[in-house]
């Protein structure tokens, strides 16, 4: 496959919408992996969080991944494609072609051709990862790297508002149920 732009200004507003609209985060990925999977017309999209006490990737949504691939074993941070953590994309053009996979056996079982692997940036801080993977050879343009690398920083973002949302959300729960003598002394 050529290097041609596949992200245009529609795909995008598409994409941001989706994100900008919601403020439940495992709906909002669910979304997004399902939008950029038809849009860009590739094999699957998984959006990862990185959990750091653990050092791991773990999904946060996915879709178009079998259950036996997704549940391969844990992805450690370090060993897949490392590097996209330290805010770098990783495009693996063919993915019998590299040492950057963890799971290499089992990505060419699930017909992997190729994946992309862009970073989840809040504040230049990788929080997780953005992952598209197409069932043949792909050579990504510079321009939808581009996009994409925009598009991780915007889950970024709304992965802090979802959070953010949800806490004020059970402080505002915890304050409805508080005997009303209490409620006086969280007014001062």
């Amino acid at each position: 496959m050529s290097a041609k732009d596949k992200i245009d200004m529609d795909i995008f507003q598409v994409v941001t919408k989706a994100i900008a609209e919601s403020d439940n985060l495992s709906i909002m990925a669910d979304h997004l992996t399902h939008l950029l999977v038809g849009a860009l017309e590739i094999k699957a999209c998984t959006i990862f969080a990185l959990n750091l006490d653990a050092e791991e990737l773990e999904v946060l949504a996915t879709f178009g991944l079998s259950t036996d691939y997704t549940n391969k074993g844990p992805l450690l941070a370090d060993k897949s494609i490392g590097c996209t953590l330290r805010g770098e994309p990783v495009l693996i053009k063919d993915v019998r072609d590299t040492d950057l996979l963890q799971y290499p056996e089992e990505a060419k079982k699930e017909g992997i051709g190729s994946m992309a692997s862009l970073p989840i940036l809040l504040y230049g801080e990788s929080i997780g990862v953005l992952r598209l993977y197409h069932h043949e050879v792909w050579d990504i343009s510079d321009r939808d790297v581009k996009s994409l690398l925009i598009l991780g920083e915007n889950i970024g973002l709304a992965m802090m508002y979802t959070r953010l949302v949800n806490a004020l959300q059970s402080i505002h729960e915890t304050m409805t149920t508080l005997p009303s003598d209490l409620v006086p002394l969280f007014r001062k």
